[in-house]
């Protein structure tokens, strides 16, 4: 079960983090923590950043950032600890390697991995950071680089209810709906969710636009019709506009979701529950990375059925 009683450990006790006090140390500067992490600053935290690329946290150190050569430096100088990195492996790595985080956070310090990732992951981070009096939570994230950079960010969190409570101000910096979900791993599970509702939307929204060509309608007018009723969602409103422009830059990476889709895929067969939707689009998904398209935007999905619907003409 996901859930645990809230609870305080010898050597730590959780309170209120002011932000007059804190330091945030963020790790992962990419697409989504780029904005993250500007959005604490712009909140008046003092933030310290680090990302295996340098260049990619250039903006952030101009805006006032610290930058730190090493994540062991950043986790013994930081309160307030968050990660926002690419795979389970970089997770592992980042918090339970020699020169991670949890050997060198100070104890009483905030752990909050906002990755996608492995929810038995979570669970073992959370119970090494509770050997060494350190509040872990899980935190993953939805809603792209527009509600990274527009601080509207959906937050699913997993861990001690004290633990969270003391952070919660700072994750509504960040987003707009923020909610505990239970015990350690409960956010990544509920992730989880949020994916496998994504994966067959994905599907969806892709034929629907395929098959507006094939009928010799405008997408875009067939778009203004279907966004406002029941085939309404947050895919249809902002994927399905980059596909009819042609514009896959990534919001999220294709490699990305594969990623998740499978960590999905695993923690769904060990529950013993049949996921045929996300199994095939799973397989389109790969599919398409085996095309040379991992590093475009999920709405590259188009470009799948575009190639089978230019073979059917």
């Amino acid at each position: 079960m996901c859930e645990t009683s809230s609870h305080q450990w010898k050597g730590a006790e959780t309170m209120t983090v002011q932000k007059e006090d804190v330091v945030i140390g963020f790790v992962g500067t990419g697409v989504m923590g780029k904005s993250m992490a500007s959005h604490l600053m712009k909140a008046g935290y003092r933030v310290l950043v680090y990302n295996r690329t340098k260049a990619k946290a250039e903006e952030l150190i101009a805006q006032g950032a610290t930058w730190m050569d090493r994540v062991s430096d950043l986790a013994a100088a930081a309160r307030v600890i968050i990660t926002m990195v690419g795979y389970p492996k970089d997770v592992e790595e980042i918090y339970l390697g020699t020169d991670g985080i949890v050997h060198h956070a100070k104890p009483g310090a905030y752990l909050i991995d906002m990755t996608t990732s492995k929810p038995s992951l979570a669970r073992t981070i959370y119970e090494e950071a509770k050997k060494r009096s350190l509040f872990a939570l899980d935190a993953p994230v939805s809603g792209g680089d527009v509600g990274a950079r527009e601080a509207r960010l959906t937050i699913m969190v997993g861990g001690d209810e004290d633990a969270y409570a003391a952070v919660e101000p700072i994750l509504r910096v960040m987003g707009t709906n923020v909610i505990r979900q239970g015990g350690p791993g409960a956010g990544q599970h509920t992730k989880m969710c949020n994916q496998i509702a994504i994966a067959t939307n994905m599907i969806g929204v892709c034929e629907a636009i395929a098959y507006a060509k094939k009928a010799g309608l405008d997408p875009s007018r067939v778009l203004q019709s279907i966004e406002a009723g029941a085939a309404g969602s947050w895919s249809l409103s902002n994927l399905a506009p980059r596909m009819i422009a042609g514009n896959f830059a990534p919001g999220f990476y294709v490699k990305h979701f594969i990623k998740d889709m499978t960590i999905a895929l695993e923690a769904a067969k060990e529950m013993g529950l049949m996921t045929p939707g996300l199994e095939l689009s799973k397989s389109l998904y790969e599919e398409l990375a085996a095309q040379g398209e991992e590093n475009s935007g999920t709405q590259a999905l188009i470009k799948w059925f575009d190639k089978e619907f230019a073979a059917s003409v």
